[in-house]
């Protein structure tokens, strides 16, 4: 008896071990996708239960699970697949989902979600996209590709800056471009140029960098939600670029890619030719151009008929022994000064890469020759990125980029002497203005001139020779930048792993300007320079934590901390008494009796940071994302400096929750999502130090108080914003449709509120205003037609954005900027950027009031004449595809919103547009009534209308005009050889396309510009245009080559 128990022990044990040894045995595998690549970050569930792991870099994994259990595999993208543990060694090849339109999305600190995953607005755009029909500044390649997105090109000119505003303005003195960030590093997109409406130089934003080859993908976070994990820097929304890396197909690859466009002016003014240089019609002679002869220093075309057969002395009768010449009219005068500009871009990448680790590096450069004479601009960008396992668990890499950016000689933008376009304005339309392209060659202007000693111009009183101004008038421009980071990841577990990362953005910048003795507005000559030195380094620890709390939900948590340190440093030296020697550009070449202004500054910033994130996620079709970020700045008093930004937002993928997945619904989701995100508006380092101004007078160097009196009481601006979305794909994805709608109120915005005299300061940092944008974001996509080897595919987006300006403390209004009558202000009750000014009087039923024939103004009070808000944005992109062949179409608009065109008063009041010439025979009668209702019935010559009409001391209103436009923004039409022909060479790919960018103004309002301008990207700099550079219409060819 005791045997036969002693048995039934031993059995029973045994079976006990077997079961067991079952039960706790490891599964482990590789999952890979159809071509074989392993997949990193599928999640491995055992059916039933809670546990469950995700794949390595590598596609591995491990996990407990018994012979009778059942592993489920599921990846964005992936069919799900379900495969019993039957062996210890599973591994599973996971196919395409065909119907399943599911994009990975880069999101705030570069974590990469699964779009069904993705709870607020998000748009991203392949780096594909921008790389044929290539623009120089990547701001303006994103124009007409995202909803809500508006980008305004100060102009055509090289070196020129662009401006990104996501959602409309929500800060009045501050910035209200987004953010950028590559790879995870904030990149300063800062523009130092001092161009306005007064004349300066517009130079390059920070963006303008980036080589567009380099970019594999851009995410657009455009809402606080998306972007409130970065803070008091994202408040205006991120623009997040990821770019290439290395590969794991352990194969060495080599892209070249070649791309040569050439441009002209969009858009030129539409000038009189039938009426030629003066004031009056009688009679010209020229001696001088300084009102030596008869209306020779007139910078006007009221004078004498073009085209009748006269003859005058002109200011070219010095190659004729000084005798008339016949006096006509030069139509091409201004197109002809301009040059067709040539751009030439290359670059090469190699890649290569195993399962343990991978590299990219790739070389650029860029040589664009200008529209305008003698400007020029250069970029060269040399990067490396990769990346290494260093054992089972701990990963590193990093990636670096070297950018230089040089120009010899940038144009001067706005209203000066020294930008050639207010020469065309106030031009004769008797010269050909490229007889004077051979400067060295012409006589001097006569001694006694404004212009003596310089080479002699049809006008010497007002301006110079133009082709002189511009190759002697140089402004320089040389940036060295390095950016770039390094990380370690390690894990702990499958479930908690740790990155850490060190990030820097660097540069040095050096400008320079010089004007030679004798040019108008520096007689006596000007030099000045900077140098400029930015460093900002970020620390940043993530520590990260996964799990699947029950087979239907899983959590994500994520926390750490960000330390920032930013300096600025300037060292600015200038000449404004003129040079003591002529051609010597040097600080040190002061005038006799002058003192050259020198300043140096020095601004340091620190920013420390916590933050939490995380998801939880039921099913993989309800998603709920939380987090919160809490600042400490050095910007704000310490009493204020800490403050805390939350986050809530979520999602539910209902086609996946009701099963649609059989229905002609692929994927239906509901998305929505609160935030509160701040800024420091226009505040820097030692905003709020009680520090003194120095400046030097004849008692040496003295202090000053500041005019803006510092507030300890400062706290940051807030946005505070919710958005409701919802994203639908139907009849196998070929309609695509995504609709937002926001609402995002801005807070305690910072303004300098004027203070009584007697304070000794002119005014008080306050958090005086308060601000709104509601608005919707539209997104339509559908495959028109798919058949055999032809597609077509459309793709639309529209953004409606309705800004208020809803209090100033008081205030009736604050001024951002403007000249000559204009001002551009944030006013209560309106939408920001009021363009505020003179008007007509106006009867009661709007009718303006003439008197003596000329129209009557009423001076009383400036009021609102327009708005720089559009009301609405769209792009309209088809794309075409048959065999090897593709085009691709993109149309985008701006409907709504107001400008200024000083250009358009001077050209009437100068004679020189072709609206000018009404009435100058006859006489002309303008449109309106008299002071009691009749109309107006009064003959008046054609240059008194003009001249007092147009003059910016009697009217604002009458240079005002609608800013809409609908642009064919790009045309690409491309082939690539068939594989086919490729078999048995080294080349795998090999594309052509012929491109083009900016082609035609489809649709306008405004006279004789392209309405999409502005002088910088500075608040204050828009929706006003005074000589500005014409925009560029490029076209060329683009190659692309991989090995």
């Amino acid at each position: 008896m005791k045997t036969k128990l002693n048995g039934f022990l031993t059995l029973f044990l045994a079976l006990l071990v077997q079961i067991s040894f079952a039960q706790e045995r490891i599964v482990s595998g590789v999952v890979t996708d159809n071509s074989g690549l392993p997949i990193p970050g599928v999640n491995v569930l055992v059916k039933g239960t809670s546990l469950g792991t995700q794949t390595d870099f590598d596609g591995k994994y491990s996990i407990k699970a018994s012979s009778s259990q059942t592993l489920i595999f599921t990846f964005v993208g992936m069919k799900t697949q379900e495969v019993v543990a039957s062996t210890s060694t599973v591994n599973v090849k996971l196919a395409d989902n065909a119907v399943e339109l599911e994009g990975v999305v880069v999101t705030a600190l570069g974590v990469k979600k699964s779009e069904k995953a993705v709870t607020y607005a998000a748009q991203s755009i392949k780096g594909e996209a921008m790389t044929e029909a290539r623009e120089q500044n990547l701001v303006n390649a994103l124009s007409g590709k995202i909803a809500g997105v508006q980008v305004t090109n100060s102009s055509g000119a090289v070196g020129s800056s662009s401006r990104i505003v996501l959602r409309g303005a929500s800060t009045i003195t501050g910035n209200n471009e987004a953010l950028f960030v590559i790879d995870g590093v904030p990149f300063d997109n800062t523009n130092y140029g001092n161009a306005g409406s007064g004349g300066g130089r517009d130079l390059p934003n920070g963006a303008a960098s980036i080589n567009p080859d380099d970019i594999e993908s851009i995410s657009v976070l455009k809402g606080p939600t998306a972007a409130a994990l970065y803070g008091i820097r994202a408040s205006k929304g991120v623009v997040l670029i990821t770019t290439k890396s290395g590969n794991k197909k352990d194969k060495f690859e080599v892209s070249f890619n070649t791309n040569t466009t050439f441009s002209n002016p969009l858009r030129l003014p539409n000038y009189q030719n039938s009426y030629g240089q003066g004031a009056t019609s009688d009679y010209f002679e020229f001696v001088d151009g300084s009102g030596g002869g008869y209306n020779d220093g007139v910078d006007e075309s009221w004078g004498p008929a073009l085209d009748r057969g006269l003859e005058f002395v002109q200011w070219d009768s010095f190659k004729y022994g000084g005798a008339p010449t016949p006096w006509v009219s030069h139509p091409d005068n201004v197109k002809d000064f301009y040059n067709t500009g040539v751009t030439q871009t290359n670059s090469i990448s190699i890649v290569n890469g195993n399962e343990n680790a991978s590299m990219r590096l790739s070389v650029g450069n860029s040589d664009e020759k200008g529209m305008i004479p003698f400007t020029e601009f250069k970029k060269f960008n040399v990067g490396f990125n990769g990346s290494m396992k260093l054992g089972k668990k701990l990963t590193a890499g990093a990636n670096v980029t070297y950018f230089n950016n040089k120009s010899d000689n940038l144009p001067v933008v706005g209203y000066s002497a020294g930008n050639v376009v207010q020469q065309f304005i106030w031009s004769a339309r008797n010269v050909q203005f490229t007889d004077l392209k051979d400067w060295r060659n012409l006589p001097l202007a006569p001694v006694g001139t404004a212009a003596e000693g310089t080479p002699l111009n049809w006008n010497t009183v007002f301006q110079n020779n133009p082709y002189w101004v511009l190759e002697t008038n140089i402004n320089t421009f040389d940036q060295d930048r390095i950016t770039g980071s390094a990380f370690l990841n390690f894990k702990f577990t499958d479930n908690l792993s740790v990155n850490g990362k060190l990030m820097m953005d660097h540069y040095t910048q050096r400008e320079t300007s010089r004007n030679a003795i004798g040019t108008n507005e520096f007689a006596d000559g000007y030099y000045g320079e900077v140098n400029r030195r930015y460093t900002e380094i970020n620390a940043e620890t993530i520590l990260t934590y996964t799990k699947n709390l029950t087979t239907d939900l899983s959590l994500t948590l994520n926390a750490g901390m960000n330390s920032l340190k930013r300096i600025r440093t300037n060292q600015i030296g200038e000449l404004t008494g003129g040079l003591e020697l002529p051609n010597l550009y040097t600080l040190a070449n002061v005038k006799s009796g002058t003192t050259p202004n020198i300043d140096s500054n020095y601004y340091e910033e620190r920013l420390n940071s916590v933050l939490g994130f995380g998801q939880l996620s039921y099913k993989n079709f309800a998603f709920l994302d939380f987090s919160g970020r809490n600042d400490w700045t050095s910007l704000l008093s310490t009493k204020n400096n800490s403050f805390f930004y939350p986050a809530i937002s979520g999602s539910l993928v209902l086609s996946d929750m009701l099963g649609f997945n059989q229905s002609n619904v692929n994927y239906l989701k509901l998305r929505a999502g609160w935030s509160k995100v701040g800024g420091t508006g226009p505040l820097g380092p030692y905003s709020l130090n009680r520090t003194f101004d120095l400046s030097n007078n004849n008692f040496g160097t003295v202090s000053n108080l500041p005019n803006t009196q510092w507030n300890p009481d400062l706290v940051p601006e807030t946005t505070t914003g919710y958005e409701f979305g919802v994203d639908l794909n139907a009849f196998k994805n070929r309609l695509r449709f995504s609709a937002t709608y926001y609402s995002q109120k801005n807070t305690d915005l910072i303004l300098p509120i004027q203070v009584e005299a007697s304070s000794f300061f002119t005014s008080s940092w306050e958090n005086a205003g308060e601000m709104t944008n509601k608005g919707i974001e539209l997104q339509l996509g559908a495959t028109v037609l798919k058949k055999g080897d032809f597609s077509f595919d459309v793709d639309l987006n529209f953004a409606k954005n309705k800004n208020e300006v809803v209090s100033l403390s008081g205030a009736d209004s604050y001024t951002l900027g403007g000249q000559w009558g204009m001002e551009l202000q944030a006013r209560p009750g309106e939408a920001y950027g009021s363009i505020v000014g003179f008007p007509y009087t106006r009867n009661d039923q709007g009718q303006i009031v003439y008197e003596n024939g000329l129209p009557k103004v009423n001076n009383s009070e400036l009021v609102v004449l327009g708005n720089i808000t559009p009301d609405w944005t769209g792009g309209a992109n088809f794309t075409f595809k048959y065999k090897n062949f593709d085009l691709s179409t993109l149309i985008d608009a701006k409907i709504g919103g107001d400008i200024f065109s000083m250009s358009y008063m001077w050209g009437r009041y100068a004679g020189t547009l072709e609206e000018s010439l009404i009435g100058r025979e006859t006489g002309l009668v303008g449109n309106g009534v008299l002071a009691d209702g009749s109309p107006n019935n009064v003959v008046i010559d054609a240059k008194t209308f003009n001249q007092y009409t147009y003059n910016y001391s009697n009217f604002t209103e009458s240079g005002i005009f609608d800013a809409s436009y609908v642009k064919l923004r790009q045309i690409v039409f491309g082939y690539s050889l068939p594989k086919k022909w490729l078999n048995g060479t080294f080349i795998q790919d090999f594309k052509v396309s012929v491109v083009g960018r900016n082609l035609a103004l489809l649709y306008k309002k405004v006279p004789h510009i392209d309405p999409e301008t502005g002088f910088s990207n500075q608040n204050g700099e828009q929706g006003q245009e005074f000589g500005q550079l014409p925009s560029a219409r490029t076209y060329g060819f683009n190659i692309n080559i991989k090995f």
